[in-house]
């Protein structure tokens, strides 16, 4: 008893130890797998750096300096005065000092400086979303593909049952001295036939399911189950492209940058300090080593550039307009792609119709061929070739269901239909 209920319990076993992975799965591990994902934290990691450096700004600014001179003269007083002497400096002089410059107001150009990290980072993380999600083709590629040379096996695999079933029929007749030998020469013939056929399936799909696991990083068994979930596209859905986004965040990168020059322009304040030991001092008048310090504030502004900063603002306004006319460009080929690909949809559901009238047919022509075999009004070739007739059929429908499922999905893909946010 016990070994009757795990017989019955183990092809259950094997059923649930499938591997099943649908196409968002794919895309997922896919993604997830893909090696340049890692440069969106090495990019994060270097902007975080540049904001830290940026953030120094406002912090004081300390430098050690130290020069000997020889001077070929000196402040000396040539007035001659009585019972008074006046000390002349020497012409070799020496002087030591720490510095310090602390930044009271920049002009803006801390915060504008932010700013442009925070742009320059969401631009390269456009343009690695744009990468990832080109990347889903060839994904979307490979699943498909090992989903249309299975099921073609799966056709041919029946109609070698088929065909195996009719030789032992007639292999029966042969017996009963019904037919003759050749009639199942043939049907063996065409069993080898559709098992080269299978054997062309099958390493197609083992290629497939090979590139798949390559793409996703995962050990998919060749008997995994592949599962497309089908997501109809309306026409005229809006676009979500990565590419949109991407255009969108270099504009305003640019835009920054304007605010950049313009803040580069305004006037700066800020307070300085000096402390030093040298020979002579402050006092030019003591010719001896002595110490000294100063402290005092400055103000900085550039009051004409000669235009040099219109002339960036107009460089990047002109970068802007090619922006938007390469933008223009990728949605006018994207509209161009989208009908297309809605055509060929259409297509692919009209001659889904008619192949299934046509499997219809075939499988009625085979089935009066097999009766007529058996009377022995139909050569044995004349019935395996309405035998081929039909497995072209079944073969060419089953294509036609994947390639429709495959057209939808590219044309999700087109839209950008279920694109992700941004790379965080």
């Amino acid at each position: 008893m016990k070994r009757i209920l795990l017989l019955l319990f183990f092809p259950v076993q094997i059923a649930f130890s499938q591997q099943m992975f649908t196409l968002d799965d794919c895309y997922t591990r896919a993604r997830e797998n893909y090696p340049n994902l890692k440069q969106a934290e090495i990019l994060k990691d270097i902007s975080g750096l540049n904001k830290e450096n940026n953030k120094t700004t406002y912090l004081p600014q300390i430098s050690l300096n130290g020069q000997a001179t020889y001077q070929s003269d000196v402040t000396k007083v040539d007035i001659p005065l009585s019972n008074i002497s006046v000390p002349m400096v020497s012409k070799d002089q020496y002087k030591a000092y720490a510095e310090i410059r602390q930044s009271i107001w920049d002009g803006g150009l801390k915060a504008a400086n932010e700013q442009l990290e925070d742009a320059l980072l969401k631009s390269h993380l456009s343009e690695l979303e744009v990468e990832l999600y080109k990347f889903n083709e060839q994904v979307a590629q490979a699943f498909f593909t090992a989903m249309v040379v299975k099921k073609q096996a799966d056709v041919v695999s029946a109609q070698i049952k088929v065909l195996s079933e009719k030789l032992a029929s007639v292999e029966s007749a042969i017996r009963n001295g019904m037919t003759e030998k050749s009639a199942a020469i043939e049907i063996r013939a065409e069993i080898l036939n559709h098992e080269q056929q299978k054997i062309q399936f099958d390493a197609a799909k083992l290629a497939a399911i090979r590139m798949l696991s390559i793409l996703t990083g995962e050990r998919i068994n060749q008997d995994a189950a592949l599962i497309y979930n089908e997501k109809p596209a309306l026409p005229g859905e809006n676009l979500s492209r990565p590419e949109q986004l991407l255009f969108s965040n270099q504009i305003a990168q640019l835009e920054t940058q304007m605010t950049l020059l313009e803040k580069s322009r305004n006037p700066k304040l800020f307070g300085f300090g000096q402390m030093g030991y040298g020979k002579p001092g402050l006092n030019m008048l003591n010719n001896e080593f002595d110490t000294y310090y100063l402290v005092g504030i400055g103000l900085s502004w550039n009051l004409f550039d000669w235009n040099k900063a219109s002339r960036q603002k107009e460089v990047l306004g002109l970068q802007q307009e090619i922006i938007q006319k390469q933008e223009e460009t990728f949605v006018r080929n994207i509209q161009l792609l989208l009908t297309q690909q809605e055509e060929q949809i259409r297509k692919m559901e009209t001659m889904l119709k008619t192949g299934l009238e046509m499997v219809e047919l075939r499988a009625e022509i085979t089935k009066a061929a097999s009766s007529k075999l058996e009377n022995g009004s139909l050569t044995t070739s004349d019935y395996i070739r309405e035998l081929q007739a039909e497995t072209v059929a079944k073969l060419n429908q089953e294509l036609h269901k994947i390639q429709l499922n495959e057209a939808r999905e590219r044309l999700n893909l087109i839209r950008g239909k279920g694109l992700k946010s941004e790379v965080q």
